[in-house]
Formats: structure tokens, sequence, C-alpha cells
């Protein structure tokens, strides 16, 4: 599956590296500020029970 992506990508090795790394702070930027705010809602941790 990287290869692949690997490949897919245009430019050299380094503007490869650049997207990638842009790629990957957009979808943790997206994680961070929209999908884990709200799943908190359901996820209470303060009713957490160890036996």
């Amino acid at each position: 599956m990287y290869a692949a992506l690997w490949h897919i990508l245009p430019g050299p090795w380094w503007v490869r590296v650049l997207i990638l790394v842009v790629l990957v702070m957009a979808v943790l930027y997206g994680l961070f500020y929209y999908v884990f705010p709200w799943v908190s809602q359901f996820v209470n941790p303060q009713e957490v029970t160890v036996q």
C-alpha cells in the first residue's frame, strides 16, 4: 500500500516527502479538531471502573 502511494505521488523524492508530511498533518488536524471532540461526547473517562 505504501509503495503504491509512493509511486502515485508526482515529483522527486523530496516533493513526495513534503506532500506526505502535509497529508499526515491534515489528517491529524482533522482528528484532533473534529473527530476526537465528537467521540468524547460518547466516551466519559470518569465512568471507568477497575475491578
